[in-house]
């Protein structure tokens, strides 16, 4: 068995593209030798900063031989008369066979002819000559490239490419326009290190012989290194690292022999706000910052006065390297000290009249006027939820603070603190700490993995905030399409269903969406007058989401608590998100235990059948709408019976949200039900008199509508 090795050199590549590039080709290379019947042992996919590389190993001399099944023309069109026509003869010549090699077989669509083709195997040094222009010219990212006078687009220019098949140089060209790209067994180690070219004799030997060409083509031993050499230099200076995923996965891909550094800044820049030098150091550097560690997990964290740089240079000049780095960052924490204390000298409050100059979104208006709107729909909010009078005067200087450190010096260097300063600002200037927090709150969730916010006023706030968005850009017909959605209004809206979940908050959503817009269409009347069902569609659709994507809720029963174009459960859902996030994680609960096959075919088949009749799915009282005088059985009074003491089950579970009350009932009345249908006096629903037709099937509507409290039965599937 044979091992096979591409390395694709170039010009430093983008660290994003490196890792997309090591997952799209650990899909794309086996699926492409799948097609091409290649057989192989394991697919290792390797990347630095200068290469993709791909060694696959256990490769078969040649493909093995097989046999195929070809589809030719229509059986009519082949044969007339029974004789082979042009169409059969221009088929078989094609296929190389014989005519009576042709046999007709029946589809779908009518007889066809078929063949049953041998085709030998071709030699994989063949196959993989023709397949590796296509691993190259398959590769997506952004901002592909064109160089020299071809057509061939890439992150960065290709400059060398290696092609083994074990000792053997398979001839691969790329032609670049005038320029022509020829594969070789010569590969470039480190620049700096070993900047010399090195042959490589076997595929086989590529990882250790770029490693002693000071090269780490395993980014998994990249990262490896990268934490425990940034781990060893913490502690050397009496610390630990803080690593962030982002940053470990970027800085690996940055380099191809990691050596960790450590460097000191003034200790003067600790009184700075250490949300404020991380970030410095993190985004803006691609830093590690060193913590003090700490005794307990309640401890407060202190931030110490180093930093952790991740170097691709000679280790031997780690403090030229080093000194090199602290030069950059006191600059850069300067500039943080200057800005904070120029912010500080006044309160926050001041710069409400500055948003009026950030434009939020062109028709819109400013941040200012956003500013209003939240305040707005904040109060809105605060009236649903009856807050007390303390957390409403949170509330609303919140929303009117929310935004205020957009135009602080500091925010406006650094982007990624707005909230952060903010919190800040408001604590030194004397806001009360519940507005404080609030204000660094309400831009939570940052992302799907973000944490939520906590305090009443945070999530009010961070609603208000979501809301306007949402309402403001669907009012201007901006609406998300495929997966265009410039101003994340799909996750506006999750944010909003996810923090009302967390946080238990008995918002009707239905309502307060009309509120919104009705003071919405006040400030734009020309609005479109779908705006309000569109809103309610792409609720809807995002709870549906959220329900089988994030709580794991099967289909069937997103179905059975949302409706499917059922806008009576659709109103019900937006008007209780609590109750519907209840329902749909009790009937997933109840599957499991096996509690919902219990009562299933009894309300399914009872569902079916009354939807052919004609009561509403409202009523519950049988007392209502069944005349017992029409009972021509002991069923049916038996029926009615215990629907009569049934309802009582419904109501309370209605009213107390504990719908196992009313499973219980159901599983109770199942008996009573399958006797009606199937026992020794059971009845024909569809009776000839109409009457007592209509007086059946509303018994069943009546069992219907009870069960719909918890879920539309119709829409669930039998496991």
């Amino acid at each position: 068995m044979a091992t096979f090795l591409l390395e694709i050199g170039t010009e430093e590549l983008p660290a994003t593209f490196v890792s997309e590039a090591i997952q799209q080709w650990q899909k794309l290379i086996p699926t492409l030798m799948s097609e091409a019947y290649l057989t192989n042992d394991a697919v290792n996919v390797y990347a630095t900063p200068r290469r993709l590389a791909v060694v696959i190993e256990g490769l078969p001399t040649q493909q093995s031989n097989r046999e195929e099944e070809i589809k030719g023309p229509p059986a009519k069109a082949a044969f007339k008369d029974g004789k082979p026509t042009k169409a059969a003869a221009g088929f078989a010549k094609k296929q190389e066979v014989e005519l009576n090699d042709l046999e007709i077989r029946p589809t779908e669509k009518g007889d066809f002819v078929f063949i049953k083709k041998k085709i030998q195997g071709k030699q994989t040094t063949e196959i993989l000559i023709e397949l590796v222009p296509a691993w190259i010219n398959k590769l997506e990212g952004k901002r592909f490239m064109r160089w020299a006078d071809g057509d061939i687009r890439f992150p960065r220019p290709i400059r060398w490419i290696v092609a083994l098949l074990d000792a053997q140089i398979l001839p691969i060209n790329l032609e670049n326009g005038s320029e022509i790209i020829t594969s070789d067994r010569l590969s470039y180690g480190h620049r700096v290190l070993h900047p010399q070219p090195i042959e490589i004799d076997q595929a086989k030997d590529y990882v250790e012989a770029l490693r002693k060409a000071w090269v780490e083509v395993d980014s998994q031993q990249r990262i490896r290194k990268i934490e425990q050499q940034v781990q060893t230099a913490a502690t050397k200076a009496k610390g630990t690292a803080e690593i962030p995923a982002e940053l470990l996965a970027e800085v690996t891909n940055l380099v191809e022999w990691p050596t960790a550094v450590i460097g000191k800044f003034d200790e003067e820049f600790l009184t700075l706000p250490p949300e404020v030098t991380t970030t410095v150091m993190v985004t803006h550097q691609r830093y590690f910052p060193v913590f003090q560690p700490t005794k307990t997990a309640k401890s407060k964290v202190k931030l110490l006065p180093y930093f952790i740089t991740v170097s691709n240079g000679d280790p031997e000049k780690s403090e030229i390297i080093a000194a090199g780095n602290e030069r950059v960052i006191r600059a850069r924490l300067a500039d943080g000290k200057f800005f904070y204390k120029a912010d500080l000298a006044a309160p926050l409050e001041s710069y409400l009249p500055a948003l009026e100059t950030v434009t939020f979104q062109e028709k819109l208006g400013s941040m200012r006027a956003k500013v209003e709107r939240i305040v707005s729909i904040a109060n809105l909010i605060t009236k649903q939820l009856q807050v007390s009078p303390e957390e409403e005067k949170n509330i609303a200087r919140t929303a009117l603070l929310c935004k205020a450190d957009l135009v602080t010096q500091m925010v406006y260097e650094f982007p990624e603190l707005q909230g952060v300063m903010g919190e800040k600002y408001a604590s030194a200037c004397g806001e009360n700490p519940a507005v404080a927090t609030a204000i660094f709150e309400h831009y939570l969730p940052r992302s799907a993995s973000d944490n939520l916010p906590e305090t009443i006023s945070g999530q009010v706030v961070s609603l208000a905030d979501q809301f306007d968005t949402l309402v403001s850009i669907f009012g201007l017909g901006m609406l998300p399409t495929g997966s265009s959605d410039p101003f994340a209004l799909r996750r506006a809206a999750n944010a909003i269903v996810s923090i009302t979940w967390s946080a238990d908050l008995p918002i009707n959503l239905h309502q307060l969406l009309a509120e919104i817009v009705t003071e919405f269409l006040k400030i734009y009347p020309q609005t479109d007058s779908e705006l309000l069902p569109q809103l309610y569609d792409f609720f809807w659709q995002r709870i549906r989401t959220i329900l089988q994507e994030e709580r794991n809720i099967d289909y069937d029963l997103v179905n059975a608590v949302l409706g499917d174009n059922d806008s009576e459960y659709t109103e019900r859902a937006l008007k209780d998100l609590l109750d519907v996030r209840n329902r749909a994680v009790f009937l997933q609960n109840i599957r499991q235990t096996g509690r919902l096959d219990q009562i299933y075919e009894t309300v399914n088949r009872s569902t079916r059948l009354a939807d052919q009749g004609k009561l509403d799915k409202v009523q519950l009282a049988p007392e209502k709408v069944v005349d017992s005088t029409l009972f021509k059985s002991e069923s049916e009074l038996a029926f009615y019976n215990a629907l009569v003491d049934l309802v009582p089950q419904t109501q309370v579970s209605q009213k107390t949200r504990n719908y196992q009350q009313l499973v219980d009932a159901l599983a109770q009345i199942a008996p009573t039900v399958s006797n009606f249908f199937d026992g020794p006096e059971s009845v024909l629903i569809m009776d000839s008199d109409p009457k007592i037709k209509q007086n059946r099937l509303n018994l069943l509507g009546i069992l219907r509508n009870n069960a719909r409290v918890l879920a539309d039965f119709g829409e669930i599937v039998k496991n």
